[in-house]
């Protein structure tokens, strides 16, 4: 029988300890216990590699200690380096001029000395009635002559026109240099939609494309309605119906 080799003795001795549980020895006064042997459970791994104690331990540990890196914030715009979100003003809100309830067309009642067919207008009050027969009239909001600018009479219709031109007066134009001297009817024409000329004055029963002046005093003196108004008045009175203005 041959001897052994001293380095062939040490791997038999190795493997046995890999093979059989080690019994840890309590550690004396003085001394430090080694830590326990762990055993690979990949039992494909070199058997060396089977002997590295904790190796598993270590490597959860590893991945559990890794830090996770704060999200950074990102410019709101590509043009500007703030960092924080832009607070958004919100868009303002476009307010519609409209009329007043209060001007808009309605049937009231009436009994007053004027015979069904007169139109008469109440400035103070900014109020046109339409005098009807059966005890009632209609009654539309208006915008009346300025400060300066008031009158009162009694005058017939003598033309209705639609889609009026308008020629501002001499007087008018010294007062407004902006004023042109003739403009075409259509939207854009402060006369609006229909015109009643009352007599041989400059005034009219008009429409208007500022609506929202109905219910104040703001024209030179004619009497303006809302366009829809005075369609529906042009269509009710004729050449010849007698206006009141008090």
């Amino acid at each position: 029988m041959f001897p052994m080799p001293k380095m062939a003795l040490t791997a038999l001795m190795v493997a046995a300890t890999a093979a059989v549980p080690m019994m840890v020895q309590p550690a004396t006064a003085g001394q430090v216990a080694p830590p326990p042997l762990v055993l690979s459970p990949n039992l494909t791994e070199p058997w060396v590699l089977q002997l590295q104690p904790r190796a598993a331990t270590r490597n959860t540990q590893r991945v559990q200690r890794q830090r996770v890196q704060p999200q950074r914030a990102q410019p709101v715009n590509w043009w500007s380096r703030q960092r924080q979100p832009v607070q958004q003003r919100p868009a303002p809100q476009t307010r519609t001029r409209q009329v007043a309830p209060q001007f808009l067309p309605t049937i009231v009642t009436y009994d007053g000395k004027h015979k069904p067919g007169t139109i008469v207008i109440d400035t103070n009050a900014r109020y046109l009635y339409l005098v009807q027969s059966d005890g009632t009239a209609r009654r539309y909001g208006v915008g009346v002559g300025k400060p300066g600018f008031e009158w009162a009479g009694s005058h017939k219709v003598t033309r209705k026109a639609e889609w009026p031109d308008w020629r501002p007066p001499a007087a008018m134009r010294k007062r407004r240099p902006d004023l042109p001297v003739f403009m075409a009817g259509g939207p854009d024409n402060p006369l609006g939609a229909r015109a009643l000329y009352l007599g041989s004055t400059l005034y009219r029963i008009h429409g208007s494309n500022q609506p929202w002046t109905i219910g104040h005093a703001v024209s030179s003196g004619c009497i303006r309605m809302r366009n829809e108004d005075v369609i529906d008045l042009y269509e009710r009175v004729g050449v010849g119906t007698t206006v009141h203005v008090i």
